[in-house]
């Protein structure tokens, strides 16, 4: 995608319901370009053992179709955009912590991490209160320790998968 089309995209997205600040929109084309497909094919399956999954709570998968049930209940797009924030950065948060300093796929989550720490730098000036309960409450027991209860395994790649399918339908981007 070229960057000028990508800045337009951005600019009017969400079919134009709710502008990303400029900001938000660079770092978000920006992680694109890091979640490619064969980025997360290599660093988050090949460099794995088959099979291996990282526990997270269940609230930390955010599919397309939490996005779309959430839509139809009249999220706003803000909301939603903030809520995928909370999940993604937790997700990639959960991944790292499973790597040693040593594994080739710690740089890549290191580079991940700091993206969505810059990119918590544009969402900080939402506060939960900003946000409809729905997503609040989402985000609360995302970053609430005690959560593990709920907890399921889900594989690496598809956690930062579902990352960049909900970011693309957030942001109004085609595959």
């Amino acid at each position: 995608m070229q960057q000028g089309y990508a800045a337009v995209l951005c600019v009017l997205a969400v079919l134009g319901l709710e502008a990303a600040a400029p900001g938000e929109c660079e770092l978000t084309r920006l992680l694109q370009d890091k979640l490619q497909y064969e980025m997360r094919l290599q660093y988050m399956k090949h460099y794995f053992p088959i099979d291996y999954t990282v526990q997270v709570q269940y609230e930390e998968v955010l599919r397309p179709s939490n996005i779309t049930r959430l839509r139809n209940g009249t999220v706003s797009e803000a909301a939603l955009r903030y809520l995928w924030f909370h999940v993604s950065s937790q997700a990639v948060l959960r991944i790292r912590e499973v790597l040693p300093e040593k594994h080739p796929s710690w740089k890549y989550t290191q580079e991940l991490c700091q993206l969505f720490d810059a990119l918590g730098e544009e969402y900080s000036k939402y506060r939960q209160t900003d946000v409809e309960a729905v997503v609040a409450d989402l985000v609360k027991l995302i970053h609430s320790a005690g959560a593990e209860s709920r907890s399921k395994a889900v594989r690496p790649k598809a956690l930062l998968d579902n990352c960049l399918k909900v970011m693309r339908m957030l942001y109004g981007w085609e595959n």
